[in-house]
Protein backbone atom coordinates (compact mmCIF):
# COMPACT_ATOMS: atom_id res chain seq x y z
CA UNK A 1 0.00 0.00 0.00
CA UNK A 2 2.84 2.25 0.75
CA UNK A 3 3.87 2.47 -2.83
CA UNK A 4 0.53 3.28 -3.68
CA UNK A 5 0.07 6.05 -1.55
CA UNK A 6 3.31 7.25 -2.23
CA UNK A 7 2.52 7.81 -6.00
CA UNK A 8 -1.05 9.15 -5.68
CA UNK A 9 0.68 11.84 -3.30
CA UNK A 10 3.55 12.53 -5.43
CA UNK A 11 0.53 13.09 -8.44
CA UNK A 12 -1.15 14.91 -6.40
CA UNK A 13 1.64 17.33 -4.21
CA UNK A 14 3.55 17.75 -7.71
CA UNK A 15 3.73 21.37 -7.58
CA UNK A 16 6.72 20.80 -5.55
CA UNK A 17 5.47 22.87 -1.94
CA UNK A 18 6.51 19.34 0.07
CA UNK A 19 9.96 18.13 -0.27
CA UNK A 20 9.74 14.03 -1.17
CA UNK A 21 11.17 13.78 2.40
CA UNK A 22 7.63 14.83 3.88
CA UNK A 23 6.03 12.49 0.87
CA UNK A 24 7.25 9.26 2.05
CA UNK A 25 6.53 10.33 5.81
CA UNK A 26 2.79 11.26 5.06
CA UNK A 27 2.29 7.88 3.03
CA UNK A 28 3.47 6.14 6.52
CA UNK A 29 1.49 8.34 8.57
CA UNK A 30 -1.88 7.28 6.00
CA UNK A 31 -0.01 3.38 5.50
CA UNK A 32 -0.46 2.99 10.02
CA UNK A 33 -3.73 4.70 9.61
CA UNK A 34 -4.75 1.95 7.46
CA UNK A 35 -3.08 -0.72 9.41
CA UNK A 36 -4.21 0.22 12.74
CA UNK A 37 -7.90 0.96 11.41
CA UNK A 38 -9.98 -1.94 12.88
CA UNK A 39 -8.32 -1.46 16.56
CA UNK A 40 -8.82 1.84 17.14
CA UNK A 41 -11.77 2.82 15.02
CA UNK A 42 -9.78 5.86 13.16
CA UNK A 43 -11.89 6.34 10.42
CA UNK A 44 -14.89 5.11 8.22
CA UNK A 45 -13.05 5.73 4.86
CA UNK A 46 -10.22 3.05 3.64
CA UNK A 47 -9.71 3.46 -0.41
CA UNK A 48 -6.32 4.51 -0.68
CA UNK A 49 -6.88 7.48 -3.04
CA UNK A 50 -10.01 8.34 -0.92
CA UNK A 51 -7.72 8.45 2.13
CA UNK A 52 -5.34 10.40 0.19
CA UNK A 53 -7.81 13.31 -0.70
CA UNK A 54 -10.20 13.11 2.25
CA UNK A 55 -7.31 13.26 4.94
CA UNK A 56 -4.01 14.20 3.95
CA UNK A 57 -4.97 16.67 0.99
CA UNK A 58 -7.56 18.00 3.52
CA UNK A 59 -5.47 18.68 5.82
CA UNK A 60 -2.72 20.25 4.26
CA UNK A 61 -5.04 22.35 2.39
CA UNK A 62 -4.84 24.58 5.76
CA UNK A 63 -1.05 24.72 5.78
CA UNK A 64 -1.00 28.39 3.60
CA UNK A 65 -2.69 29.57 7.24
CA UNK A 66 -0.10 28.15 9.62
CA UNK A 67 1.27 31.10 11.86
CA UNK A 68 3.90 31.38 14.59
CA UNK A 69 5.81 28.12 16.26
CA UNK A 70 3.31 26.30 18.17
CA UNK A 71 -0.40 24.60 17.36
CA UNK A 72 -2.66 22.42 18.89
CA UNK A 73 -5.15 19.87 17.10
CA UNK A 74 -8.25 20.11 19.41
CA UNK A 75 -10.01 16.66 18.99
CA UNK A 76 -7.39 15.39 17.38
CA UNK A 77 -8.57 11.62 16.35
CA UNK A 78 -6.75 10.02 14.15
CA UNK A 79 -4.12 13.17 13.84
CA UNK A 80 -5.92 14.83 11.70
CA UNK A 81 -4.64 17.64 10.60
CA UNK A 82 -2.29 17.48 13.21
CA UNK A 83 -0.03 14.97 11.88
CA UNK A 84 0.20 16.20 8.17
CA UNK A 85 1.29 19.65 9.60
CA UNK A 86 3.68 18.21 11.94
CA UNK A 87 5.20 16.71 8.71
CA UNK A 88 5.07 19.79 6.71
CA UNK A 89 6.18 21.98 9.57
CA UNK A 90 8.94 19.61 11.50
CA UNK A 91 10.09 22.82 13.52
CA UNK A 92 7.01 23.31 14.84
CA UNK A 93 5.45 22.32 18.06
CA UNK A 94 2.38 20.55 17.46
CA UNK A 95 0.24 19.63 20.23
CA UNK A 96 -2.58 16.54 19.41
CA UNK A 97 -5.20 16.72 21.98
CA UNK A 98 -8.28 14.32 23.04
CA UNK A 99 -10.40 12.90 24.96
CA UNK A 100 -10.72 9.10 23.67
CA UNK A 101 -7.67 6.83 24.72
CA UNK A 102 -8.15 4.61 22.16
CA UNK A 103 -7.07 7.37 19.67
CA UNK A 104 -4.30 8.72 21.97
CA UNK A 105 -3.01 5.32 21.88
CA UNK A 106 -3.00 5.25 18.51
CA UNK A 107 -1.53 8.51 17.71
CA UNK A 108 1.47 7.95 20.21
CA UNK A 109 1.86 5.13 18.39
CA UNK A 110 2.75 7.01 15.22
CA UNK A 111 4.35 9.88 16.93
CA UNK A 112 6.88 6.95 18.02
CA UNK A 113 7.03 5.66 14.56
CA UNK A 114 7.47 8.43 12.44
CA UNK A 115 9.89 10.08 14.77
CA UNK A 116 7.82 13.38 15.66
CA UNK A 117 9.94 14.62 18.06
CA UNK A 118 8.00 18.06 18.16
CA UNK A 119 4.94 16.25 18.55
CA UNK A 120 2.89 15.58 22.02
CA UNK A 121 -0.63 13.64 22.41
CA UNK A 122 -2.25 14.68 25.03
CA UNK A 123 -5.43 12.63 26.53
CA UNK A 124 -7.94 15.47 27.56
CA UNK A 125 -10.64 17.26 27.22
CA UNK A 126 -10.40 20.87 25.60
CA UNK A 127 -11.72 22.33 28.53
CA UNK A 128 -9.91 20.65 31.20
CA UNK A 129 -6.40 20.84 30.08
CA UNK A 130 -4.42 23.34 31.34
CA UNK A 131 -1.09 24.10 29.42
CA UNK A 132 2.36 25.28 30.93
CA UNK A 133 1.62 27.97 27.55
CA UNK A 134 -0.74 28.71 24.81
CA UNK A 135 -0.66 28.64 22.04
CA UNK A 136 -0.25 30.65 18.41
CA UNK A 137 -2.67 28.39 16.56
CA UNK A 138 -5.95 26.07 17.29
CA UNK A 139 -6.99 24.25 14.84
CA UNK A 140 -9.74 21.98 15.22
CA UNK A 141 -11.52 19.73 11.85
CA UNK A 142 -14.70 18.71 13.57
CA UNK A 143 -16.33 20.25 16.02
CA UNK A 144 -19.85 20.72 16.40
CA UNK A 145 -20.32 24.59 15.84
CA UNK A 146 -17.61 27.46 15.91
CA UNK A 147 -19.29 29.03 19.15
CA UNK A 148 -18.55 25.58 20.69
CA UNK A 149 -15.02 25.09 20.06
CA UNK A 150 -14.48 28.93 21.09
CA UNK A 151 -15.43 28.48 24.17
CA UNK A 152 -13.88 25.23 25.04
CA UNK A 153 -10.27 26.45 23.40
CA UNK A 154 -10.49 30.69 24.19
CA UNK A 155 -7.81 29.51 26.81
CA UNK A 156 -5.47 27.93 25.05
CA UNK A 157 -5.07 30.14 22.75
CA UNK A 158 -1.97 32.99 22.87
CA UNK A 159 -3.92 36.26 22.76
CA UNK A 160 -2.29 37.03 19.03
CA UNK A 161 -3.22 34.10 18.15
CA UNK A 162 -5.85 32.36 15.80
CA UNK A 163 -8.26 30.18 15.60
CA UNK A 164 -8.58 27.74 12.91
CA UNK A 165 -12.09 26.06 12.20
CA UNK A 166 -12.07 23.55 9.54
CA UNK A 167 -15.54 23.36 8.04
CA UNK A 168 -17.75 22.11 5.32
CA UNK A 169 -19.73 24.51 3.41
CA UNK A 170 -19.98 28.05 3.84
CA UNK A 171 -20.99 28.41 7.56
CA UNK A 172 -23.38 31.66 7.79
CA UNK A 173 -25.62 31.03 10.64
CA UNK A 174 -22.31 29.83 12.87
CA UNK A 175 -20.29 32.87 11.94
CA UNK A 176 -23.36 35.38 13.11
CA UNK A 177 -23.44 33.26 16.10
CA UNK A 178 -19.87 34.08 17.52
CA UNK A 179 -19.68 34.20 21.28
CA UNK A 180 -18.30 38.00 22.99
CA UNK A 181 -14.63 38.68 22.62
CA UNK A 182 -14.13 36.73 18.76
CA UNK A 183 -14.39 38.25 15.47
CA UNK A 184 -14.00 36.56 12.63
CA UNK A 185 -10.52 37.44 10.52
CA UNK A 186 -11.06 35.71 7.41
CA UNK A 187 -12.96 33.13 5.75
CA UNK A 188 -10.97 30.83 3.01
CA UNK A 189 -12.76 28.86 0.29
CA UNK A 190 -10.25 25.22 0.23
CA UNK A 191 -9.76 23.92 -3.07
CA UNK A 192 -9.16 20.42 -3.08
CA UNK A 193 -7.97 18.05 -5.65
CA UNK A 194 -11.16 15.58 -6.71
CA UNK A 195 -12.78 16.08 -3.41
CA UNK A 196 -16.79 16.83 -4.43
CA UNK A 197 -17.64 18.80 -1.59
CA UNK A 198 -17.60 22.23 -0.24
CA UNK A 199 -14.32 23.05 2.19
CA UNK A 200 -13.98 26.14 4.04
CA UNK A 201 -11.89 27.37 7.12
CA UNK A 202 -12.99 30.00 9.19
CA UNK A 203 -9.92 32.21 11.06
CA UNK A 204 -10.79 33.80 14.16
CA UNK A 205 -8.98 35.96 16.52
CA UNK A 206 -9.27 37.37 20.25
CA UNK A 207 -10.93 40.96 20.23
Amino acid sequence: MFSAVQGLLQRYLECGLYPSSSIDVLSHYLCLMHKWNYTYNLTAITDPQKMVIYHLLDSLAISPYIMGESIIDVGSGAGLPGIPLAIVFPDKQVTLLDSNSKKTRFLNQVKLELNLKRVEVVHNRAENYQPLHCFDVVVTRAFSSIHAMLLATKHLCCEDGKFLAMKGVYPAEELSALPDGFAVESVHRLNIPDLDAERHLVCVKKG
